[in-house]
């Protein structure tokens, strides 16, 4: 075969293998990313002019694949694997030319290798497009869901708001009737005890429906937050807890209703508290970002049931067991955080416990 027809038969090798990678991309299942690569590697192989030599590997992300076992003291030739413009992985070729040192690389494998290393790069752009359109889908419906539960207890909450009131009102008026009767005193007692307790969960509803008034202003976040710790300290010392600040600056200004976002750190360190165990570090976290103030609350708990991250937020879920919560702190922090025209997520810690991020605007 002379050296003309030798090229023309690799370039038709070339040819096809960009034909059979762009089918392979084009059918692939984006949950099966990894055998995607495999099918691009061995097809890619096939191309190169010596493809009993050569070895094909991908390193992009979090997914690492070879044609074949990788080679010592081969040649090598790669591309980079670029993800929204960031090399995020490289394509490499390997030639064992350990028999002939002759033989080598051409010109046109590398850039066979540059092409088809830029259509791997828009397959991974496609991936990460679908997973932030499944995620967004999914944050719409829980949003539209803990819309509808807003709607719905702001009319639980009004509804009780006014009998649980006229039951205080008399209970207590029927106390001073009956205080010569211990009996009687005691059962009084109970009566307004529990109307209290129902008042502050009808309290907590409307937090979370966000029907209570708002009195937003200028405030200073940092102060908010070691406030909150320092009356924290005693219930941090009682669980033999520990507690890291973390604050960027002395001034994190934003406008927001001052006893609200106490009640968000509040609830959220009481949380903390409660799920962390003995020698445990509860640690806070706050900087600024160009349009917003970022406050961080995380703990060394156990952290969240993958199944539970959806629904940490609904009113009246609880992991805790039955009399130690209402589950309705979370619910309440989330009301207020969105009345506030801001966000907050909730997800486990990379090494245990879990993490709670709020995101507040600064004006």
């Amino acid at each position: 075969m002379n050296k003309t027809e030798q090229a023309l038969k690799e370039r038709i090798k070339e040819l096809t293998c960009l034909y059979e990678v762009s089918s392979i991309i084009g059918n692939a299942n984006l949950e099966l990313i990894e055998d995607t690569l495999q099918a691009i590697a061995f097809s890619l192989k096939k191309a190169f002019q010596y493809p009993e030599k050569t070895v094909i590997r991908f390193h992009v992300e979090s997914f690492t694949v070879a044609s074949d076992n990788q080679l010592k003291n081969a040649l090598r030739i790669k591309a980079n694997v670029n993800i929204f413009n960031k090399i995020k992985g490289e394509l490499i070729a390997e030639l064992n030319n350990t028999d002939s040192h002759d033989i080598n690389f051409l010109k046109e494998e590398q850039l066979l290798l540059d092409n088809v290393a830029l259509k791997v790069g828009s397959l991974m752009e496609r991936i990460e497009i679908q997973k932030n359109e499944t995620s967004l889908k999914r944050q719409m419906e829980h949003a539209d869901r803990l819309g509808i539960l807003g709607e719905i207890t702001a009319g639980i909450a009004h509804e009780l708001n006014t009998p649980l009131a006229n039951i205080l009102g008399f209970a207590e008026l029927l106390k001073s009737d009956v205080e010569a009767n211990d009996k009687l005193s005691s059962d009084v007692d109970k009566i307004i005890s529990n109307a209290i307790f129902s008042r502050e969960v009808v309290k907590k509803l409307m937090f979370f429906a966000c029907e209570m008034p708002q009195e937003m202003k200028q405030i200073n976040l940092v102060p908010q937050i070691k406030s909150a710790i320092h009356l924290l300290d005693a219930t941090f010392k009682k669980e033999g807890l520990k507690y890291s600040i973390k604050i960027e600056a002395e001034e994190l200004w934003l406008k927001a209703d001052p006893i609200q976002i106490t009640q968000i750190i509040f609830n959220l360190l009481i949380n903390a508290i409660y799920f962390s165990p003995k020698d445990g570090l509860i640690t806070v976290e706050a900087y600024k970002r160009k349009t917003d103030v970022v406050l961080k609350i995380s703990d060394e708990g156990q952290g969240f049931k993958p199944e539970d991250l959806d629904k940490i937020f609904q009113p009246f879920f609880t992991t805790k067991p039955t009399g130690d919560g209402s589950g309705l702190g979370l619910s309440v922090v989330h009301g207020i955080v969105t009345s506030h025209k801001g966000t907050i997520t909730a997800k486990n810690n990379t090494k245990k416990g879990a993490i709670f991020t709020i995101t507040l605007p600064k004006d």
